[in-house]
């Protein structure tokens, strides 16, 4: 559904329903909608995203890896975006470092089960075997910016 890193029609139209209900607030701790200005245009760019919410914080996690460009243009705008869940919230996304994303990978595959066949390691898999994987999946700490 995502060849060359971009959706197919069936993902678009799926992407489109999941962010409804992300904006929504109706599951504001599994699904919300991101805003990020697109790095070349500058134009908003919104899409759904699975919450990860560990020991109440929260955590975004890209499944399609470093090229997807919701994740370049997070870099390119500094962090800075809106999130989305029944109001608007101005939020910083900060990088998690890989050595620290192994934890994080595995709650995420256990939370949301699209996101398996992207990420090559079995949702039962020992925290070493979502190291091996970690530098190449990209993972935020959600901060909101009245922190």
């Amino acid at each position: 559904m995502y060849s060359g890193y971009r959706p197919n029609w069936i993902a678009r139209t799926m992407n489109r329903v999941w962010q409804a209900v992300g904006s929504s607030g109706v599951a504001s701790n599994y699904f919300v909608t991101l805003e990020v200005a697109a790095r070349k245009s500058g134009r908003t760019v919104s899409l759904p995203l699975i919450v990860t919410v560990i020991d109440g914080q929260r955590y975004f996690i890209s499944m399609l890896g470093e090229k997807a460009q919701w994740v370049q243009n997070v870099r390119a705008a500094g962090g800075r975006a809106l999130l989305h869940s029944g109001e608007r919230e101005e939020i910083q996304l900060e990088e998690v470092p890989a050595g620290a994303r192994a934890p994080i990978l595995k709650e995420h595959m256990r939370r949301a089960p699209g996101v398996r066949p992207h990420i090559p390691v079995d949702k039962d898999a020992a925290l070493a075997e979502f190291q091996k994987v970690a530098a190449g999946v990209p993972v935020f700490k959600v901060v909101s910016s009245g922190r």
